[in-house]
């Protein structure tokens, strides 16, 4: 689900990272221009096309689809969520709802996930420029609660 992306986006084409080889998912340019780091922008190649690596495994975070060019988690303004186990780590970086935030509101009555569905109804989330993976966190959140209420 692509919450805040206009008719303009790309095209999705899966890629397979040369670090880890698993498939990666194409990002729009200006998802890697607004999170990448003065020092690793300088040094962007905007004629390529990017790619994400969600492997929590792989120092990738970015890399070209002719594979000239990477980025890792230190490149980026931000930590990665599927990267960084921290508690403190966004999994909703438009809303800032961490781990630990996510957490403490499990089973509370207006869930983070009502929350979140209400700000992007009313047209108040920039996924494409504040997620590293370029695409709605929504169902990152839906599977970290998921997950936690199994264990």
């Amino acid at each position: 689900m692509d919450c805040c992306v206009p008719s303009n986006h790309i095209e999705t084409i899966t890629t397979e990272c040369s670090s880890c080889g698993e498939k990666g998912k194409n990002v729009q340019l200006i998802t890697v221009k607004s999170l990448l780091k003065a020092s690793a922008l300088e040094t962007i190649e905007p004629e390529n096309s990017y790619v994400f690596c969600s492997n929590p495994a792989c120092a990738i975070v970015y890399f070209s689809g002719n594979h000239s060019q990477k980025f890792v988690e230190n490149d980026l303004k931000v930590p990665v969520y599927q990267k960084n186990q921290s508690v403190d780590v966004p999994v909703c970086y438009c809303f800032d709802w961490t781990r630990e935030r996510l957490l403490e509101a499990v089973g509370t009555e207006n869930t983070p996930a009502d929350q979140i569905k209400a700000h992007v109804q009313a047209g108040r989330c920039g996924c494409e420029v504040n997620n590293p993976q370029g695409a709605c966190c929504l169902g990152n959140v839906n599977n970290f609660i998921r997950d936690f209420k199994k264990a």
